[in-house]
């Protein structure tokens, strides 16, 4: 009897039928397991993971319930340190706020077992959420870009119609000199900056680091001798900007 419980919830910046293509699509798949693994996620469905190192993981799709639900049999080719079949593997995905909870219940017939996997499925799952961040956010840097140039443009309604195309309505913005929320509120301040320091452009200084949803990008602002900094942008499951921050330097 699978006595023996492993659990592990996550949160995924990401839709929930997003997410789960990630369990049905055998190149999705292999993403966040390794090249050559694949999957076919109907009862039935053969499961396989090749490990780093050439090790062989086998399983059997128990039951698939798009975009909510996946169970498979997880064992190893080798026999160790589970034989294929041993383990049960539940994955129950459902929408949190503006996101998915993934929630992870692995199930064993040894305890040994289940504590030689507390950490893999640690590692595995936060590899899994970055691989479906670098699908979904992988014009994070257009966003950005256009973030920056929103800045720069003068005319109020286009300011803000520039803003609207990259960022959520609610959007936050902070820095040393500003803590604003909302299209209107962040428009209605850049066009001041333009009024204060006038032909003052910002652009992305190098490239853009993204980490599951937040994104770290430097900035420099032309027209202002020595003015630069960084910015750290929260990202929302559809691409666009939830949330900024400024630091100058």
């Amino acid at each position: 009897m699978l006595t023996h419980r492993l659990e592990r919830s996550i949160v995924i910046q990401a839709r929930p039928e997003t997410v789960f293509r990630f369990f049905t699509d055998s190149e999705r798949w292999a993403k966040w397991w390794g090249a050559g693994s694949t999957i076919d996620a109907r009862p039935g469905g053969k499961v396989f993971i090749l490990h780093p190192g050439g090790v062989e993981t086998l399983g059997e799709v128990i039951e698939a319930q798009p975009p909510s639900r996946i169970v498979f049999t997880y064992g190893y080719a080798t026999g160790k340190p589970i034989p294929p079949g041993a383990s049960r593997v539940t994955i129950t995905i459902d929408a949190f706020d503006d996101a998915t909870r993934l929630h992870l219940l692995h199930e064993f017939d040894d305890a040994a077992a289940r504590d030689h996997h507390v950490q893999g499925w640690r590692f595995q799952l936060s590899v899994f959420a970055n691989t479906v961040a670098n699908e979904v956010f992988a014009d994070a840097a257009k966003v950005v870009d256009g973030w920056y140039e929103a800045w720069t443009v003068t005319d109020d309604q286009a300011r803000e119609e520039a803003f609207a195309k990259v960022a959520s309505p609610d959007v936050a913005f902070r820095d040393r000199y500003s803590t604003l929320h909302g299209l209107t509120e962040v428009s209605t301040h850049a066009g001041a900056a333009q009024r204060f320091m006038p032909g003052i452009t910002l652009r992305r200084d190098g490239e853009i680091r993204q980490c599951q949803g937040m994104i770290l990008s430097g900035w420099i602002a032309e027209g202002k001798e020595g003015f630069s900094g960084n910015s750290v942008f929260v990202m929302t499951p559809d691409g666009r900007i939830k949330s900024a921050t400024s630091f100058s330097v």
